[in-house]
């Protein structure tokens, strides 16, 4: 038997079309509030002369309001945009493709955001506000959360609210920095899930990436030992997922590691591992932290991630880790998997 979405895509696709084109509009309203015409019609990609009559039809029913300052949503539009996610989800085809990706990633979970992070910068946004919905549903009595560093973990960070508080949390940085800017440091991102859920949280001052002899004496100080041992007993893991070259530059990567990188075809890294299309391993950085051999004893593990640029780079870690992990990704992400 057909369901009313699947009629109304056979006999009136037009209107479909009409509906996921202002939801579109409406959705980006709103996270982009208060935003002028013209910087949306960039943002979408749409003419200003399109955009205006569909803003007064948004506007006429009351919607939006449209001030000197840009347009933001009412609270009528804001139960409208969330009655309609669901739906929206089912129309776009996302519940299948989360299916899809499932079963070609032999995963148990696969959470789709709608869009593509790369074209439009406040998916990644949403990309952090399906992770900390994720989160909520799996925190216990006492967490211990360990979580890596990146401009993806950093949005996360700002998805998270004091309800949060209602449990026992300590975040602790899952590895050390890398040398990138500090906002987007584990050690930083911690502090301010911290700050934000009124949780407590430990810092790992140490570098990402060491010697053995350095290794060896730094693990024996007190403090670190700690940290470490926090780490080693994370019953949460969040991490995102870099392409290989990108994160190989920013380590400030030696030219012989450079080129074990390159010539073994890495695509993907995430714990200092980098890995090819098979997932197989083709270079370690040795860190100080947590390693891709402890995710199995770790109850939950999100790996959050979107962007069609990343496709790859998340395929290929994909096939290396565990089934277990809940990948968190986009539109855009997905697409270009299910292509490759």
């Amino acid at each position: 038997m057909y369901s009313l979405i699947e009629v109304q895509k056979k006999l009136l696709p037009d209107l479909l079309s009409i509906m996921q084109k202002r939801y579109q509009i409406l959705r980006s309203i709103y996270f982009m509030e208060p935003v002028g015409r013209r910087t949306l019609a960039g943002e979408l990609g749409h003419s200003e002369r399109v955009l205006r009559s569909e803003v007064e039809f948004l506007k006429d029913q009351k919607l939006i309001t449209i001030q000197s300052s840009g347009m933001s949503v009412t609270k009528l539009g804001l139960k409208l945009l969330q009655d309609m996610e669901s739906m929206m989800r089912e129309i776009s085809g996302i519940n299948e493709m989360e299916e899809q990706l499932k079963k070609i990633l032999n995963l148990q979970e696969v959470v789709i955001v709608a869009g593509d992070s790369d074209e439009t910068p406040w998916v990644k946004g949403e990309l952090g506000r399906a992770c900390a919905i994720r989160m909520k549903e799996h925190l216990d009595g006492k967490n211990i959360i360990a979580v890596t560093g990146g401009t993806t973990m950093a949005t996360v960070a700002d998805m998270l609210t004091t309800d949060f508080a209602e449990k026992e949390i300590v975040f602790v940085p899952a590895r050390g920095g890398i040398g990138e800017d500090v906002k987007n440091q584990a050690n930083t991102i911690c502090a301010k899930m911290a700050e934000n859920t009124g949780s407590q949280h430990r810092v790992l001052y140490v570098p990402d990436q060491v010697s053995k002899e350095v290794y060896e004496s730094i693990v024996k100080e007190p403090m670190i030992k700690e940290v470490l041992s926090l780490i080693k007993n994370a019953n949460m893991v969040l991490h995102g997922i870099g392409e290989a070259y990108t994160m190989a530059k920013r380590r400030k990567t030696k030219e012989e590691d450079m080129e074990k990188i390159t010539g073994g075809h890495a695509v993907g890294e995430a714990f200092g591992y980098y890995f090819n299309e098979a997932g197989e391993i083709v270079h370690k950085v040795p860190t100080i932290g947590l390693q891709l051999k402890d995710l199995p004893n770790v109850q939950n593990v999100f790996a959050v991630a979107g962007g069609a640029s990343k496709a790859k780079a998340i395929k290929a870690f994909m096939n290396a880790t565990t089934k277990s992990t809940v990948l968190i990704t986009d539109e855009g992400a997905a697409k270009e998997i299910l292509n490759l």
